[in-house]
């Protein structure tokens, strides 16, 4: 190495240096940076739950990203002379078209194509998971109420732009969901014409909704997730995390790991084995074989009647559609068609509590101090029973989706399996509410963990034959916790 070249490294070190100084002088970076990295967070594995979700969305936009560059959103008829033989020469929209050609044409494109469906179920059942953690332990308590309506509405995008993605394939499974999904619509009273309008561009099928589809899957409804994403985290960073409560911990500390360099190495590595469980799925497990359904064509609709299911995020709301009795309502002058019922009531009264459960609970509770500790499930019997109840609920409208399936393994009648589940959507949540109730009090009047021994020790057995007590095992919290120290909000008494 020259001279010239050893006296120009300290120079060229020098200007990086005043250049980040230029920088941090005027915006004060270093100064956010360096709070940034200590900040605290739990060490509890179920925190992680939130961050898988935000990580299928990685995986959902970057392979989105490719499956545009070759996707066509139109509805003109073409003949198909691709690589998959037994659909030559049929007539096929260019939705349908372009679909098999990322999957037997495009390199890696059917790899793609179930990454990003992997990806959508995946993030789907994170954040409903998610949910779950936060309803059981009462994390939606004040302050938080405001970021539980966040999340709750990110579900319902996450659902909606899932469902608007697998119609544009425009085959006859998706095809078959969108005729139900137009008839709910439509059942709507006095709105329901503008909605049909409004998403489906009319009666359907037509050759408007896969443009609408289209635009509101790859532009309007992802914007609104990212942002909304992001004043998710951003609350999350302004309220401070929650915690379970244990030992050093209170309503004004966190006790965890640091964002650097421990944090940073857990999430970095979560988001590596995410990315690549769903690599491994798109290329060894196979899921929507749009090639062996067909294009959709309203004069074979009848042919997918039966043993077509959704993907599972919209099967309760089919399950429901199948076991409701055929009731309708005729007032004012109007007829109130049976699909509104299970099709629209219920899905809005199950969001519209969930959205004001957090107030619901401090009316009947007559709690509204603010709350950073966590709930143990047994400590909240009531509500524990009644999540619990709700998610069999909703299990067996999942089931019921299926009727025709399980008719045909079973070799049932499938009037006596769509009777059976009318029976079941009543039976079942009823049970588990009052068997979870029961188990959460005893759990709670023992103070017992039902996956740890009981205090006092383990007793085993020595190498001369004895016996011996020694202490239980670690319960998993770090011996020396960092603790980051805070002060709560002020209350408002009022």
């Amino acid at each position: 190495m020259s001279r010239g070249q050893k006296r120009r490294k300290p120079e060229e070190a020098n200007r990086v240096d005043r250049a980040f100084r230029f920088v941090d002088d005027r915006l004060g970076i270093s100064h956010f940076t360096r709070k940034a990295l200590n900040k605290i967070f739990p060490d509890h594995w179920s925190f992680m739950i939130g961050e898988i979700a935000m990580y299928c969305l990685v995986i959902l936009i970057v392979t989105g990203i490719y499956l545009t560059f070759f996707f066509v959103p139109a509805t003109k008829e073409v003949v198909y002379q691709g690589r998959y033989a037994p659909l030559r020469g049929v007539e096929m929209s260019q939705a349908y078209a372009s679909t098999l050609d990322i999957s037997f044409n495009v390199r890696a494109g059917l790899v793609m194509r179930q990454m990003h469906h992997w990806a959508a179920l995946v993030f789907i059942a994170a954040i409903v998971v998610h949910l779950c953690r936060v309803f059981f332990t009462g994390a939606f308590r004040r302050p938080r109420e405001l970021n539980w309506m966040v999340g709750l509405t990110l579900l319902v995008l996450a659902i909606g732009n899932g469902f608007f993605g697998y119609s544009l394939l425009d085959d006859l499974l998706s095809g078959t969901g969108v005729r139900v999904a137009y008839s709910i619509a439509l059942a709507v009273p006095v709105a329901g014409t503008w909605l049909a309008f409004l998403f489906f561009g009319g009666e359907f099928p037509n050759t408007e909704f896969i443009t609408r589809f289209y635009i509101l899957h790859v532009l309007i409804v992802p914007a609104l997730i990212v942002g909304l994403l992001s004043a998710h985290l951003a609350i999350v960073w302004r309220q401070k995390h929650t915690q379970f409560k244990g030992p050093g911990r209170t309503e004004g500390n966190i006790v965890g790991s640091r964002l650097w360099p421990q944090y940073a190495a857990k999430s970095a590595a979560l988001f590596l084995l995410v990315a690549a469980v769903l690599a491994l799925l798109g290329g060894l497990a196979q899921i929507n074989p749009v090639w062996l359904y067909g294009p959709y064509k309203a004069t074979q609709a009848a042919a997918a009647t039966s043993g077509s299911q959704p993907d599972w995020y919209m099967g309760w709301v089919d399950g429901a559609l199948r076991i409701m009795p055929a009731w309708e309502i005729r007032a004012f002058g109007h007829t109130v068609a049976n699909p509104f019922f299970p099709g629209a009531v219920m899905p809005g009264v199950t969001f519209g509590v969930l959205y004001l459960w957090p107030f619901l609970e401090r009316r009947f509770t007559g709690d509204r101090e603010p709350h950073n500790l966590l709930d143990r499930p047994r400590d909240a019997p009531f509500r524990t029973a009644l999540g619990a109840a709700t998610l069999a609920f909703y299990g067996i409208l999942l089931l019921a989706g299926g009727n025709d399936i399980l008719a045909g393994i079973f070799r049932i009648a499938p009037e006596v399996i769509t009777n059976t589940f009318r029976v079941l959507i009543f039976a079942v949540p009823l049970a588990v509410f009052v068997v979870t109730r029961g188990v959460c009090r005893g759990l709670a009047r023992d103070d017992l963990h039902p996956t740890r021994p009981p205090p006092g020790g383990l007793v085993v057995r020595t190498a001369t034959g004895g016996f011996e007590t020694v202490d239980g095992p670690d319960d998993g919290r770090p011996s020396e916790p960092v603790v980051d120290a805070w002060k709560p909000p002020p209350v408002d008494s009022g």
